[in-house]
């Protein structure tokens, strides 16, 4: 990955990346080409040396049969947001602006484990859903569905861990612009308010280079 410095992000920022994303990109090279499979991940950094994500896939996709030629890799998205050049100062001075995209990923590198063990991938589920059920008001759980249902839904599926061996991650936040173009990102993205912009404008805050101590 092409990571500008002012666009390398502190490790602790990663990690909270990992622990908080959504659903994540699976890819593997094969003797069949490039696989592909978008699943929800569960970041545990206790797993082996470096972390691991775990998730699972339904057992009908053959991306978790066919062996992958050396290490898969895993993009771990962040918010994002197109960048008008109408919310910098400076674009009223010279006009020598443009537009971009601001954006926070990384993109993990490990070895692809295969778990096809139903205890393994029961807990792994029961995670996951606590983890998405937490905010609710009446959180759902596994428990509330018959067990042989649960049965039947866990032969359904194989569990897959990335052991993690190194991640190259990129927070592309507005750290190249002066100041005043940086606090009308902020402002821009508040204003306009769509989905992950109140979310994107705090990690701009947050990584504000002309912020004392960031």
């Amino acid at each position: 990955m092409y990571v500008p410095k002012r666009f390398v992000p502190a490790e602790d920022a990663v990690r909270d990346l990992l622990t908080h994303h959504g659903a994540s990109d699976l890819i593997t090279v094969t003797e069949q080409g490039l696989l592909a499979t978008l699943l929800p991940f569960e970041y545990d950094p206790d797993a082996g040396e470096h972390g691991a994500l775990i998730g699972h896939m339904a057992r009908a996709n053959n991306q978790w049969e066919v062996p992958a030629l050396g290490e898969a890799m895993v993009i771990v998205r962040g918010p994002e947001a197109y960048i008008t050049p109408t919310w910098y100062a400076t674009k009223q001075e010279h006009h020598r602006v443009v537009p971009t995209w601001n954006y926070m990923i990384a993109h993990v590198y490990g070895q692809l484990v295969v778990h096809d063990d139903p205890s393994w991938i029961e807990a792994q589920i029961r995670r996951l859903t606590d983890r998405h059920e937490a905010g609710y008001d009446e959180p759902w759980s596994v428990d509330q569905a018959p067990p042989k249902f649960i049965e039947r839904q866990l032969r359904a599926v194989v569990g897959v861990e990335l052991a993690i061996s190194r991640i190259e991650a990129k927070f592309k936040l507005s750290q190249n612009q002066p100041m005043e173009n940086v606090d009308g990102v902020i402002a821009g993205l508040e204003a306009r308010g769509q989905s992950d912009d109140v979310v994107l404008a705090a990690a701009v805050r947050a990584n504000n280079p002309h912020t004392p101590g960031v």
